[in-house]
């Protein structure tokens, strides 16, 4: 049993692996013809398969699980610019557990909050491709004579192919 259902998630991921890359429109359009029936027979497939367990197994509760969220599970068949789970975002968020004791020591509420500010704007970078460091000085040359209005101007996001091209 649960073979199979590492088997029907493995082929949700090879569809993945073949849309890796297109535009939002085209991977949506892939998923809606390829993953979309796979998901609707693997929900039909979890469905019968609990009927058959008792209520309080692991494998019941797993499923369970799964059925309760099903939807957030399945909306990035919906979306072409979601990713069928979160990596990139817990690989982005990585070094942030890994020193998480270190961080206990941050000195005040507010150290931690400058402290997490500096990690989400080094993991955004990361995620827009932009060398972290490099990102860090760029920001830090012009953020004293930018308008505060304007702030958001220098989001990883808004600058990432600027950047990129100018490094």
């Amino acid at each position: 049993m649960n073979t199979e259902a590492l088997e029907r998630v493995g082929a949700l991921y090879r569809i993945e692996e073949a849309i890796r890359g297109k535009p939002p429109d085209e991977r949506r359009a892939h998923r809606q013809e390829h993953a979309r029936p796979l998901l609707d027979r693997f929900h039909a497939w979890l469905t019968t398969t609990l009927e058959t367990l008792s209520r309080k197994s692991d494998t019941s509760q797993a499923i369970l699980y799964a059925l309760n969220r099903w939807e957030a599970l399945t909306r990035y068949c919906d979306d072409g610019q979601l990713e069928i789970d979160n990596l990139p975002v817990e690989r982005a968020l990585r070094g942030v557990a890994i020193g998480r004791r270190n961080y206990l020591f941050a000195g005040a509420d507010s150290g931690g909050e400058r402290a997490a500010a500096i990690y989400s704007l080094v993991g955004t970078a990361k995620l827009n491709g932009i060398d972290p460091e490099a990102y860090l000085r760029y920001v830090l040359a012009r953020i004293a004579d930018h308008a505060i209005d304007r702030i958001d101007e220098l989001a990883p996001w808004v600058v990432a192919d600027q950047f990129r091209s100018a490094v």
